[in-house]
Formats: structure tokens, C-alpha cells, sequence
């Protein structure tokens, strides 16, 4: 069956289920990743995630897994945090929604017991959909670490990407996303942020994509930024595809994308995940239409919601999926 010309696909994250929340256990989580999986097979997500569960730890399962799951299992990152460690990530003010570092890099940086294949070996082939497994970027990792090893943010965040790079290029999911949440808001570290990213990806086989958006905790954006300060960032990207956040921020900013290199799939933003009111078909198939009368139906191979739903109800993700869905076969005519 051929693909439609504008494909569907989720970000990654899903609301946990309360009752997995409430009684964590290994067959709970096989349980809750198959309900994710075929609740977006119902919705008729083209692209389908395992809602990044297999993130979701059993003994602590209030955690999310962004950040401190990649971090804390790497050589060389200690979790001990003494009173100095905490002034200094203070005195940079860069991650105002932490409190404190994932950790404090004192050594030459490996994978030490992360082991992302296995995650991936734990929804691989669970549902009929094609399915994305999906990473935290380098750069957001290094930003949130207090660094006494490398001495320069370069070097540490291309040290996070070799460990990245190992881990990823042994999956073979069909599409491999690699989630940005931070560089939004820092434009001037753009000018050599394409070097890890690229590192990162380099070794992927399958479709390469590229997730970023200005921030989504509590329900509220972190960044402060422009897309057109990114593009020659993108632009020096080696990805298949970017998923960028617009319906929250409007789209003043798709004639931007103009510049954006021809081989670079763009997917577009239209469910607004920073609010529980359920958009109309009406309402995703006009943004579908606005960002194609801009760019041209050859530019907008993707939509999508903005970022993760995990910060919604279920209920409300869920008619948020049909929504998106109906409004892009709106547009389409189907």
C-alpha cells in the first residue's frame, strides 16, 4: 500500500499509565508498551513510537527518562554531587528548569551500561506500523552535566556523541530520532553543533530525523528563540528529516524555511501539546494547507504534534492522534 504524500507521526513521548505508575513491573511495562503501540495503530499513526517506555524505570517510575537515563549509566559521569558541583551548575543559569546536573563528568566519557539496543529489542517488531526509536541529543546531555574532564563544551558534547554513536548504529528501527529541546535558545552554539549531531547519526543505516522544540516541561516552553537563527545549522545537517514545534508559536516562521537545502524533508508542527483542548479537523487541515500553500507539497513530507505527549491525560493525547490523523486525510482528500 503506497504511503500518503504527507505522512503522520508521533514525537515519541505518551502519559505513562497509572496503572503501570502504580504497580511497575517488567511484564506491566511489555503490557503498557503493546497498548501504547497499537492505541496509535488505531489512531492511524503512520509512524509509531513505544512512547519512549522502554525508557520508564521500574524501580523509580517517577522519573523522566529525557536526560537522566542516558547520563547515569555512562563511564566517567558520577551522580555524587558535593556543594561546589551544584554553585557551579548554579552560576551558569543555563538549565533554569534543574535544579541540578545529571552529574559531574570526571573522566574520559564511555557507554558503561547504557545499552539502548536493548530498549529498542523490547518493542522491535511489536506492532504492524513502522516504527522510531528515539534518542537525546548530545548537546542537551552536555548541557546538563558539570564538566571536570573535558574542559571545553566541544569536546565534551563530541565524547557524549561517539557513546551515542555506538549505541545507535546497532539499531535498525526504521526511522532513528534524535530529540533537541536546549540548542533552540542557544543559536550561538549553532556554529558547531552540526559536528556531534552529525557524529551522533553517522553511523544509522535507516532514515535519519531530527526533533527540536523550544522546551515542553510543566506544560510550558523553556527556550527562547527563532527557527531562522537555526538554519544554517540545518542546513549543515546530514538528517532525512526535521519535526519542529510551530502550532504552539504560529506559523509567521515556514517562509523561513525557504532556505532550507532541498534534500531536507521538513515536518511540521500542528497539534498543540501545551494544551488540553482537542483541535478540530477543520482547524489541523487548515494548518496543513497554510504550511503547504507557503512551501510547496514537495517540502512537507511530515505532521505531527509539536513534541511528547507526556505531560497530557491519555484521553486527551489520544483524540489529539485522531485528530491529526482526520485532519491530514481532510487535506488530502482521502
Amino acid at each position: 500500500m503506497a504511503k500518503p504524500e504527507i505522512q503522520t507521526k508521533v514525537v515519541g513521548s505518551y502519559p505513562v499509565p497509572s496503572w503501570l505508575a502504580a504497580n511497575p513491573s517488567a511484564p506491566a511495562l511489555r503490557d503498557a508498551i503493546l497498548v501504547v503501540l497499537k492505541t496509535q495503530e488505531l489512531a492511524g499513526i503512520d509512524l509509531v513510537s513505544d512512547g519512549e517506555l522502554s525508557r520508564f524505570d521500574v524501580n523509580h517510575p517517577e522519573t523522566n527518562g529525557m536526560i537522566d537515563y542516558f547520563i547515569r549509566p555512562m563511564g566517567g559521569i558520577s551522580a555524587a554531587l558535593t556543594r561546589e558541583d551544584l554553585a557551579k551548575f548554579a552560576a551558569e543559569q543555563r538549565m533554569g528548569f534543574r535544579a541540578q546536573p545529571a552529574g559531574v563528568v570526571g573522566g574520559p566519557i564511555d557507554e558503561g551500561t547504557l545499552n539502548l539496543p536493548q530498549d529498542w529489542q523490547l518493542f522491535r517488531g511489536l506492532s504492524s506500523a513502522d516504527t522510531m526509536f528515539t534518542f537525546t541529543a548530545p548537546y542537551m546531555l552536555a548541557r546538563t552535566l558539570v564538566d571536570r574532564q573535558y574542559g571545553d563544551i566541544r569536546e565534551l558534547t563530541m565524547a557524549l556523541a561517539e557513546v551515542l554513536r555506538q549505541q545507535v548504529e546497532l539499531i535498525d528501527a526504521p526511522v532513528i530520532q534524535m530529540d533537541e529541546a536546549h540548542l533552540t535558545g542557544h543559536a550561538e552554539d549553532a556554529d558547531w553543533a552540526h559536528e556531534p549531531f552529525n557524529h551522533a547519526l553517522g553511523g544509522i543505516r535507516s532514515e535519519k530525523a531530527l526533533h527540536l522544540c523550544f522546551g515542553n516541561y510543566g506544560g510550558q516552553s523553556i527556550q527562547k528563540g527563532y527557527w531562522r537563527n537555526l538554519m544554517p545549522f540545518f542546513n549543515r545537517l546530514d538528517v532525512d528529516h526535521l519535526v519542529l514545534e510551530f502550532a504552539r508559536r504560529g506559523y509567521d516562521e515556514l517562509e523561513a524555511f525557504k532556505e532550507l537545502k532541498p534534500e531536507t524533508q521538513l515536518g511540521v508542527g500542528v497539534v498543540d501539546i501545551k494544551d488540553n483542548e482537542v483541535e478540530s479537523t477543520d482547524v489541523i487541515a487548515g494548518r496543513i494547507e497554510n504550511a503547504v500553500a507557503i512551501l510547496g507539497i514537495e517540502r512537507i513530507k511530515w505532521v505531527h504534534p509539536d513534541c511528547g505527549f507526556w505531560m497530557l491525560p491519555r484521553s486527551v493525547a489520544d483524540r489529539k492522534m485522531e485528530a491529526l490523523v482526520a485532519g491530514r486525510n481532510q487535506f488530502l482528500g482521502h
